[in-house]
């Protein structure tokens, strides 16, 4: 029962909140990126073509998380959103360890759709959560914060992944990773408390249990506002290279430069992490603030990362040393993930207070059905197509062409950025 005066959030339990589900979002991507590691030793083991396993590591996932995400989403609009994140957490962890005893393509194909279902319930609920507790001025920064757990995830997931596939084989380390996640399921249920809806915005929550609005309702109210049009466009083409060079990263440094798993986790779980990560963080924060003093530069700053990113991510895969392919890598990761907690904050901008979750999984699906469906399994044909003529270094080649799809993608941000203005001054009028 909502109160008509709720008190005022602490900045600790603010911070205790986005805490607990950075972690959460971190096993969410540990357990979603774990494959891409173990792609060469699960595809000599069940016999599966680099088109096989891009359909593993992201269409048989994708479709189930990105397709649900909405449904659950509505009822993240109208239910306690901590209960849907920590039985969702469950779902996922439960099915990641289930991975683990696949004896086929399809065995290990409905184990995924599992986690892609699990997972599915995180995000939009997290996002609305977070615009409950930061204000606007601050949002872009708190779901930066947030998003961290994308490379976080990504990092140990190589870390660990590489390293016990190595040791134990690739079995065990879906064991190894999905079985925490039980843990931290009931310190979700047991320690973070649901925030009143609307609160940093000022409302008094009672707004958040009148017209709850269906998934259509949503959609049109977000694509009458070209800049989401624009931004869901650029994001799913930016999700399309980033989840393509994650998945596929691995495979190449095994393939082009002689590593082993245990070698290929450890430094691209670096590059990866921490350049991933601080692009991710300063994204956020150079959004808010140059778009505080002109709400263009909220995504013109994306727009400039990604065309900076192209020429310098094409030199890192066609160069000879896998150190230097390695350091120069680290530059488009890092301006590859400015979208991430910029592009979330505006959609919460742009959505009233009784939308925001389904917004979230609006633009959620958007961003994983163009990047994550299509991404991993175009550089797998591509790489299929390419292995007659370049041999192993067909990924090599794969992976460069579809670079250059951050070119489409940071046209986008750019006029994304120059209809924002004029959209949220709408949705703050209505």
């Amino acid at each position: 029962m909502s109160e008509v005066n709720p008190p005022l959030i602490s900045d600790n339990v603010k911070r205790y909140t986005l805490g607990v589900l950075v972690v959460v979002y971190t096993f969410n991507f540990i357990d979603r990126q774990i494959l891409s590691i173990l792609i060469e030793p699960i595809k000599a083991d069940l016999n599966v073509s680099d088109f096989g396993m891009g359909l593993l590591s992201g269409t048989a996932f994708a479709v189930f998380y990105a397709t649900l995400g909405m449904p659950l989403a509505l009822i993240a609009d109208r239910w306690n959103r901590r209960n849907l994140i920590g039985l969702s957490l469950a779902v996922w962890s439960g099915m990641t360890a289930l991975s683990g005893l696949a004896m086929n393509f399809w065995q290990l194909a409905a184990a995924r759709i599992g986690v892609g279902i699990g997972e599915a319930g995180c995000s939009p609920s997290a996002h609305s959560m977070l615009a409950d507790l930061y204000p606007a001025k601050e949002r872009a920064t708190a779901l930066g914060i947030y998003s961290l757990g994308i490379p976080i995830g990504i990092m140990f997931g190589l870390f660990a992944g590489g390293a016990i596939a190595d040791t134990f084989g690739w079995r065990v380390a879906f064991f190894i990773v999905g079985i925490p996640g039980l843990v931290l399921s009931a310190v979700v249920f047991l320690t973070v408390k649901e925030p009143p809806r609307g609160h940093a915005d000022g409302h008094d929550g009672a707004a958040s249990t009148e017209g709850h609005a269906s998934i259509l309702q949503v959609f049109r109210f977000l694509i009458a506002r070209r800049s989401f049009v624009h931004m869901a466009i650029g994001g799913g083409l930016t999700a399309f290279v980033g989840y393509g060079l994650v998945t596929w990263a691995p495979t190449f440094f095994v393939r082009s430069h002689g590593m082993s798993l245990t070698e290929a986790g450890f430094w691209l779980g670096l590059v990866l992490g921490i350049p991933g990560g601080l692009g991710i963080v300063a994204g956020g924060w150079i959004s808010d603030r140059f778009g505080a003093r002109d709400a263009r530069w909220y995504l013109w700053a994306v727009a400039i990362a990604l065309a900076v990113a192209v020429p310098i991510g094409a030199i890192a895969l066609l160069i000879g040393s896998w150190w230097l392919s390695l350091l120069l890598l680290s530059v488009p990761v890092m301006l590859g993930n400015f979208y991430q907690g910029t592009t979330f904050a505006q959609t919460q901008g742009l959505a009233p207070v009784h939308m925001r979750a389904v917004a979230a999984a609006i633009l959620l699906f958007l961003l994983n059905f163009i990047g994550f469906v299509f991404g991993p399994p175009a550089v797998g044909i591509l790489s299929d197509m390419l292995t007659g003529s370049f041999g192993e270094n067909a990924l090599r080649y794969s992976l460069f062409s579809w670079g250059f799809v951050n070119i489409w993608a940071a046209f986008h941000y750019w006029r994304a950025g120059g209809h924002l203005p004029g959209d949220l001054s709408r949705t703050d009028a209505g």
